[in-house]
This record gives C-alpha cells, structure tokens and sequence, in this order.
C-alpha cells in the first residue's frame, strides 16, 4: 500500500512525498482510512510507530484552512508538543495550515496571539485548562487528538483532561492514542469517544523491524568501558544513551565529555530554553551523543539517529519499545543496543517475549578488533582524499631529509596515534559464559536446596515460582530472584529476602 492510496488532499499528498514517505506503517495504514470517513477512534500503537502522520494526515485532509481553530491535539510533556507541532506544520504548510503550540513555563500573550493564527492547536493538559478556563481563548475545535493518553494518566492529568472537555464542542470527531490500554483510559474513552472505531498493533509490529536490538552482557563496574569501547567501535553517526537517573545522566555527560566525546544531557531538572537548545543543538548536530532520562523517549523526534544504547535495562517492556523508538525512523535502519549485568539476564529475557523481537547476544569487541577496524577505515579515508597542492610542496619538503617510504610510515605513526583505542582488552563476558547464564538462569524458576548461591538462590527458587522448593538459603540475587518460599512460594520454606 502506498500513501496516495488514501486519496489525501492534494497539497497534503504533496507535503507527504516531499517529506520522502512512500509506505504506510501499520497504524498509518489502519486509522487514515478509518478518521477519513469520520469515525472516533482509539488506537493502541507504540511511539516510533509513525502516529503523528495517522492523525495529521487525515486531519488536515479535512480541514477548511477558515482561519480558526479546527484541530486541538493534546500531548503530555511540552518536548512532544514541540515534536508533535513540527512534523504537523510540515505536512501542513502547503495547505496554509499553521500550528500554535501551547505548554507551561512561557508567556501566555505569546501563545494566545500564535493560537489565534492556527489552524491545529498542540497543548499540554496544564497549560491547556489554565487557557480555557479564565476566558482568554475560545476554541471550538472539529478534530481533537489526545496523543499517548496513558503517559497523561501515569502523570495525573486525568483530571484535566476531563475539565478541557467541558469547554470542547459535542459536535467533533475525536481520536484517542495510547501504548496500553489501562481501565482508566478505557472509561475515559467510554466518556468523551462516539462509537469509536479501534485499532490495535499487534505484539509482533510493536517493534520497528528495522532496528536491530542487540546486548551485551558486562559486569556493573565495566558499563562505562563497555559504552565507550562500543561507541568507538560502531561509531555512530547520531546516537542517544538512556539512563533510568538524573544523577546518572549528569555524571555520564561528564565521563563522555572527558573521554572527547561531543555530548550532552536532558532530564527534568533543566530548565525549559536549556532544554529547547540542547534539543536543537542535537538536531542540527552540534552534538552527536545525546543523554536522557525516559522524559526523552516519549518527546524527541529526530530522524536520523542511527543508534540507542541502552544504558541500564529499562524497568519494563514499554519503556524499551519507547527508547528504541528513538531511532530506526523515516523508513531508515537504526540499532539498539543494551547494557546487561549477569543478574538481568531473565529480565532481558522477558523483554525479549513481551516485545515479540529477537534481541541478538554479542560480545564488546576488544581493543584490538576496535583498532583494526579503525585501521580499515583510515585506510578508505584515505583512498578516498583528494590530493592538494600544499600536500605536494610538505612532501617534497620532507624529501630533503627523508625517502618517500618513510615519510608514508611517519605519517601513518601519527594518525594512529592519534586516534589509538584506550582502555582494557576485554570487556564484559563471551558468548559460551553467557549462554552458560541464561541456561541457569532459566532452568532456576523451580525450587531447589537450601545453601548460599549467588545466582541461584537457596531454597524457593525466583520470582513467580508457586511451587518453590523448602529450603531456608538467601538469595544475594537482588533484582532477578527471591529467596526461598514465604511470599513467593505456595509451598516453601521460611526463607528471607535479600
């Protein structure tokens, strides 16, 4: 299927084929077709899915370009409205449709004047209401979006939410977006949605097929030296590191920084114009390394990111799905990658189910492998450079005092020591003691003896087991595993969490 099968409005058709979209992805291919004929909708469909383009597109198709008000999208976080206003007003600019976007922490006088100039409203819920409810605009909107209305809920706006409705047209065609599908969101549904129609990706497309989702098994100590020998060795173009802390984020900005790496940081603690130009600075790459907390995953939009690493496993599979959304966008390729201890091989494992992917075990190249492959593109950088003229005249300076081949060897000598790999030999573990650390760690759901063991656990198995075995050991394994029976084991033992 191809986007001109949806017979949009021909200067929206033209906006998509400027922007370099052919395909559909599947939301796209499911909701266009279904708001075109006015229908309400509630779409569940993970970020990095291209959902901006399954509500704009329609939208805009339909609207009148009067002067008003004729779409209200409402968002979460003021980074999505800014992503959500951008990628609108570039589908919409050859059809006179303008964007206003609308989120705390700046002036109202400038966002009411942009908001009597718009065709699509981009809001956060806060903002939104304060607007509405003291009078100083008036909005009476055909099309309203509410965009990942679960991330809404986990931040508690349902409240607001519900009072902005109040204030909206029953006259209107309104289309729901969220991730999962939590009760709240399924009564608020029931309460501001028509009939709605429903579309739901499957577990097998909430992946992008075009991101390659690997990880690499390290001790806690080796992370750092793990991120940088993989950065030096797939040298990404554009790449984002996500970290679960703000401290985190911080102190990595800093290590990153003093190993010579162009970088910098994003998490709530920033203010808003030091986020905005962080953000744009990565856009417009002054930066190539970008380091965020989870705020990242739901509001950067940038499309050529080329890889995600994962700086700590996220602490569930949605979180994952949205992170790696970050790349492997606009119909491009990306990589995923995951830093993992010894004892998150399950978790890893879990994920791996709950997304419907292969996740791909590798192993941190040596310094040796890094160099080599360093060597090999030098050797095509070279190939490639053009000659100058001052080139000429420096080599025929040297030939005073030295021959052609040891000038070539001298020069070789400096551009490798300048660009020579640190750190140790080996990082992290081999694939043989890795695939050794799933076997236990999956064949240890059942019970066992008692005893002290690391990765196993004394008596009542892991997290999960009704049918723990009795014994009373501790389990040192943190995260990944429980210690024998009492809360975790219909039938166990007595023993204690560690």
């Amino acid at each position: 299927m191809k986007f001109t099968d949806f017979n949009l409005k021909e200067t929206i058709q033209a906006a998509v084929t400027e922007a370099g979209f052919t395909e559909p992805s599947p939301v796209q291919k499911d909701a266009i077709p279904l708001v075109l004929e006015g229908h309400d909708l509630i779409a569940q469909a993970q970020t990095g899915t291209g959902k901006t383009a399954a509500f704009g597109l329609p939208i805009m198709s339909m609207m009148k370009a009067d002067g008003s008000v004729e779409g209200l999208v409402i968002v979460p976080t003021r980074e999505l409205a800014m992503q959500v206003s951008d990628e609108l007003f570039r589908f919409g600019k050859l059809s006179g449709l303008k964007t206003a976007t609308v989120y705390g922490g700046t002036a109202y006088g400038k966002q009411i004047d942009r908001i009597k100039q718009a065709s699509i409203v981009v809001a956060t819920p806060g903002r939104l209401q304060d607007l509405l409810m003291s009078g100083k605009i008036k909005i009476k909107p055909n099309f309203v979006v509410l965009d990942e209305a679960d991330e809404m809920l986990d931040m508690g706006f349902l409240d607001e939410i519900k009072n902005i409705f109040t204030f909206l047209p029953k006259e209107r065609q309104t289309l729901m977006f969220s991730a999962t599908m939590p009760n709240a969101i399924r009564k608020l549904a029931e309460q501001i949605l028509k009939t709605p129609k429903t579309v739901s990706i499957t577990k097998s497309e909430k992946t992008n097929t075009k991101i390659t989702q690997l990880y690499y098994v390290v001790q806690e100590r080796e992370r750092d030296d793990a991120l940088v020998r993989l950065i030096d060795y797939k040298n990404p173009e554009k790449c984002i590191i996500f970290c679960r802390m703000k401290k985190e984020v911080d102190r990595l900005v800093a290590h990153m920084t003093a190993q010579g790496f162009k970088v910098s940081g994003l998490h709530g603690d920033m203010e808003q114009k030091q986020r905005e130009v962080t953000i744009r600075a990565f856009k417009q790459g002054g930066i190539d390394i970008f380091i965020a907390t989870d705020v990242a995953a739901r509001g950067l939009d940038v499309n050529d990111v080329t890889h995600v690493f994962n700086y700590h496993i996220p602490f569930d599979s949605e979180s994952y799905v949205h992170r790696i959304g970050r790349t492997g966008r606009g119909g491009k390729t990306g990589e995923a990658i995951t830093l993992v201890s010894p004892n998150e091989l399950r978790t890893i494992k879990r994920i791996e189910k709950d997304v419907g992917a292969k996740l791909i075990t590798q192993v941190i190249p040596t310094r040796i492998e890094v160099q080599n492959n360093r060597s090999d593109e030098l050797i095509a950088k070279i190939a490639e450079t053009k000659v100058t003229e001052k080139a000429i005249e420096l080599v025929k300076t040297l030939q005073h005092d030295l021959d052609i081949v040891t000038i070539a060897h001298l020069l070789a000598s400096m551009i490798q020591n300048e660009n020579s790999v640190k750190g140790k030999d080996n990082i992290g573990l081999g694939l043989e003691e890795i695939d050794l650390l799933i076997e236990r760690a999956m064949q240890n759901r059942g019970g066992g003896g008692g005893g002290r063991n690391r990765r196993r656990g004394g008596g009542g198995g892991y997290r999960g087991n009704r049918a723990g075995g009795g014994g009373g050991g501790r389990n040192r394994n943190g995260r990944n595993g429980r210690s024998s029976g009492g809360r975790d084991s219909r039938n166990g033992g007595g023993g204690r969490r560690d």
